[in-house]
């Protein structure tokens, strides 16, 4: 019982409130309610402050919280072991990426993996903004770029240029950028991380490094969507040499400034800092960075 009202406090926090743990467990919000009462008066502390609209974290229900996916994990993994032995792999894994490589690539890998794994499930949260891996409970994630939460256990999987591209369409009725101070009479189409916007761009010719700040009407959290913009017409946009490739061969798009390169953007799997991963987790990210590897 003390496990199973553990779990449930997992899944209050990763949802945001108690009646939306209940409704994902299937339990009463009186049940859900009166479980976690046990579970405070087990350890003789407060583990939420609760209120009509909002539940916090206490001290010692954040150290609970931190601790309790490393145990559950053990638990989850020694019973799999213990009913199916000690070569299957079964469970859920959490799995957060980028909207492009998500579809293109990662899609793949998952269902290559469940085909050899087929006890294993997969809840992919598709996102090119910023994730709080912790608070919503992801076991992996990947992502461009530099990363700036230091807690977070990286693994470098590989590098890819960045292109600044056009579509044929707007460089009709635009002058194509010479040099890249050129792009501040330009429209840029802007990605936006979280809080931050994308819109300082680095571009480097024979060691010098040129840096430009953009604008532009568009801003969007989505690099699907920031493609189909430039696809569109909308404007210039600097992506990824994976999204835009095959359109710039198709000649839907056109490639700038070629003799000015931007820097690569670095390609990472993220994992939350806890001591040790699950093995189903440890097999799929293994499995995953020979996917994209050998794509890239």
């Amino acid at each position: 019982m003390l496990i199973d009202n553990i779990s449930l406090f997992v899944l209050i926090i990763e949802k945001g409130s108690l009646a939306a743990a209940a409704r994902e467990a299937g339990l009463a919000p009186t049940t859900v309610s009166e479980r976690l009462a046990a579970l405070e008066a087990h350890y003789g502390v407060v583990l939420l402050n609760r209120t009509t609209r909002s539940i916090s974290l206490t001290e010692e229900g954040r150290a609970l919280f931190e601790g309790a996916r490393t145990v559950l994990s053990e638990v989850d993994e020694l019973d799999t072991r213990i009913r199916t032995g000690a070569t299957t792999l079964s469970g859920l894994i959490r799995l957060s990426a980028p909207e492009d490589l998500g579809r293109h690539v990662i899609s793949g890998a998952i269902a290559g993996f469940q085909a050899e794994h087929p006890l294993i499930s997969i809840d992919l949260h598709l996102s090119d903004g910023y994730v709080d891996i912790v608070g919503l409970g992801i076991d992996l994630a990947v992502r461009f770029g530099a990363i700036s939460d230091s807690s977070l256990r990286v693994k470098h999987v590989a590098s890819r240029k960045r292109l600044l591209c056009a579509s044929p369409g707007y460089l009709e009725t635009h002058a194509a950028p010479r040099v890249p101070a050129d792009l501040k009479d330009h429209d840029c189409l802007l990605m936006r991380f979280g809080q931050n916007i994308d819109n300082t761009w680095e571009f480097v010719q024979g060691g010098v490094t040129h840096t430009v700040t953009v604008s532009g009407k568009l801003i969007a959290n989505d690099g699907a969507l920031v493609r189909e913009w430039a696809l569109e017409g909308r404007g210039i946009a600097l992506k990824s040499e994976f999204d835009c490739a095959d359109d710039i061969r198709a000649g839907r798009l056109v490639a700038l400034l070629p003799e000015f390169e931007p820097p690569n953007s670095p390609l990472h799997v993220l994992f939350p800092p806890s001591r040790a991963q699950p093995r189903r987790v440890r097999a799929f990210a293994d499995h995953l960075i020979r996917t994209i590897r050998a794509v890239y």
